[in-house]
C-alpha cells in the first residue's frame, strides 16, 4: 500500500485575488488610507476592497 503524499503550499482559497490594480493618489488621501487601516487593525488593501464593495452595492 502507498503512503498517500500531503499537498505541499498554502492551502487554496474560496476566492482567490488574482488581479493586480496600481493607483495613485496624493498624500492627503494616502495618510487618511493608512490610518483608517492601522485604526481598524486592517491592511490598506483589505480597506480599499471593502470600501469598492459597498461603492457598488449602493449603486447597484
Amino acid at each position: 500500500m502507498e503512503k498517500e503524499k500531503k499537498k505541499m503550499g498554502r492551502p487554496k482559497l474560496d476566492n482567490p485575488k488574482n488581479n493586480n490594480i496600481k493607483v495613485k493618489v496624493d498624500d492627503k488621501t494616502y495618510k487618511i488610507l493608512s490610518e483608517y487601516a492601522k485604526n481598524k487593525n486592517k491592511s490598506v488593501a483589505s480597506v480599499i476592497r471593502e470600501a469598492i464593495e459597498e461603492k457598488f452595492k449602493i449603486e447597484s
